[in-house]
C-alpha cells in the first residue's frame, strides 16, 4: 500500500493499491482506499496548496512524476 503525497508541501493525498512494481504512472480509482482531499471530480487534480498532481481520465488518475512523491511498499502482480 502506497501514501501519495504532494511533492511540494508532503501534504498526504491518497492511499493507493499498486500491484507491480513499475513506476506509478496511473492510479486507479477503484484501487484508492482512503482519500486525504475532499474529492477527485474536476479534470485537474490538484493539492490543496495549489500544485497539480495529474489528470483525471474516467476511471484512472494520469499522475504528473514530479508533482508527487510516495511511501511504502507495492504488491506483487
Amino acid at each position: 500500500m502506497l501514501t501519495i503525497k504532494c511533492a511540494a508541501c508532503k501534504r498526504k493525498l491518497w492511499k493507493y493499491d499498486k500491484i507491480g512494481h513499475g513506476q506509478v504512472l496511473r492510479c486507479y480509482k477503484e484501487r484508492i482506499s482512503q482519500l486525504y482531499i475532499t474529492e477527485l471530480t474536476s479534470p485537474k487534480i490538484t493539492c490543496p496548496c495549489g500544485k497539480e498532481i495529474g489528470l483525471d481520465k474516467g476511471d484512472h488518475i494520469k499522475m504528473i512524476p514530479s508533482a508527487f512523491v510516495y511511501s511504502g511498499t507495492k504488491r506483487n502482480g
